[in-house]
């Protein structure tokens, strides 16, 4: 397979009229001259015969943002995801390879199985394996990459995939916590979700669930003893309703716990964190128990690897097979080191240093958050002394 590596990771960025700029991302031609090109063999297959304007415009972007100001500048692009009428491989030529990272995540077999699809039936491609990482084997490859988090923390994109997966499936583990807390007087749900850093399947499900009473993330600081604390707010809730569920995102609250694991790390190098569900879980029953002298029912519900290993749904299953074919013409066309993802409901490729510059993370002063709390009715914590 004829193609390069990206030696040099320089923002590749044009401008043109009225403030409008071009992420763009690298291309086989940026570093071998006088390549030749070949039919799409698109052109001549029957499933895309009755297509019309299938093909790309060269020169089609994605705009970041759609909502502006009418005399405002046009904004950042990123050039638009799909197939191009020219390729830059012959398909009896290329050796496919395709890399996994991390751990399971819904969608994964499906993303797989579409990039092995859409290069046999797409482009002919007959050779395909599965490799270790490339960069330790020094290969020259171009680089086609499909944004693999549960936790949906990568900038740029509308959200990746499996997210709305895990969302549906941590739904179902809200549901049983309510079941069980409903069941008993002064009864509590507590249910743990995966977010290292950010937490968006905890706020989408409690969002989802309307059977949530607190939700915390690792965005927003929270304190457990005082006024306007989560112990006060549990006794008011408990209280006005008799039960309560409560939902923990894995990463919230780290600072809260001891620093005797600070140092130890997971076999992927992220830092192990403490679980502070379980934690919270038992200094709420000792809070009760000891201090207010009030009987509560406690069930401690932590379905991560449930929600990890379950089959994708069908909102997801689509997803996966427009990022796959989508990073499949990308690379055919000659483009390297991007990410494709739906930017505005749009296919897209992003250059690799727009995703990795930075992590997402829920922003506890925006809408979404504010509608989490208007649905829960819970603190936000943010003032130490407020009185709910």
């Amino acid at each position: 397979m004829a193609a390069a590596s990206t030696p040099n990771t320089t923002p590749k960025i044009f401008t043109g009229p009225r403030g409008y700029v071009l992420e763009d991302v690298p291309h086989l031609s940026d570093y071998i001259e006088n390549l030749p090109t070949y039919p799409n063999p698109l052109q001549d297959n029957p499933a895309y015969s009755v297509v019309k304007q299938y093909f790309v415009h060269q020169d089609d972007t994605v705009p970041q943002k759609v909502v502006v100001h009418k005399d405002g500048p046009r904004g950042t692009h990123f050039r638009r995801g799909g197939p191009r009428q020219k390729v830059y491989f012959e398909s009896d030529e290329v050796h496919a390879c395709i890399v996994t990272c991390g751990g399971l995540c819904p969608g994964l077999n499906t993303v797989i199985r579409e990039i092995v699809c859409g290069l046999y039936h797409m482009y002919g491609v007959k050779k395909i394996l599965g490799i270790d990482e490339i960069r330790r084997r020094g290969l020259k490859v171009v680089v086609a990459g499909i944004p693999k988090t549960i936790d949906n923390d990568i900038p740029v994109i509308d959200k990746s995939f499996g997210f709305d997966t895990a969302v549906e499936e941590a739904q179902r583990a809200i549901n049983a916590a309510h079941v069980e807390a409903e069941s008993i007087e002064n009864g509590i749900g507590v249910v743990k979700l995966m977010a290292r850093y950010s937490g968006f399947i905890a706020m989408y499900a409690t969002l989802a669930s309307r059977d949530v009473d607190c939700c915390l993330i690792p965005e927003s600081p929270f304190y457990l003893e005082g006024p306007g604390g989560l112990f006060e707010f549990i006794e008011k809730r408990l209280k006005e309703n008799g039960h309560m569920v409560i939902v923990i995102a894995e990463g919230a609250g780290q600072e809260l716990v001891s620093e005797s694991m600070d140092s130890m790390t997971d076999a992927s190098g992220n830092k192990l964190l403490r679980d502070v569900a379980l934690w919270i879980s038992q200094r709420i029953k000792d809070h009760f128990a000891k201090e207010r002298k009030i009987p509560i029912n406690l069930k401690y519900i932590d379905p991560t690897y449930m929600i990890r290993a379950v089959p994708s749904n069908a909102s997801d299953n689509v997803y996966c097979t427009l990022l796959a074919q989508s990073a499949v013409h990308g690379a055919m066309a000659g483009y390297t080191g991007f990410t494709c993802g739906l930017v505005n409901s749009k296919l897209a490729y992003i250059p690799f240093n727009r995703i990795i510059e930075k992590q997402r993370k829920v922003v506890i002063t925006d809408r979404m958050w504010a509608r989490l709390l208007s649905s829960t009715n819970q603190p936000s914590f943010l003032r130490a002394r407020a009185r709910y």
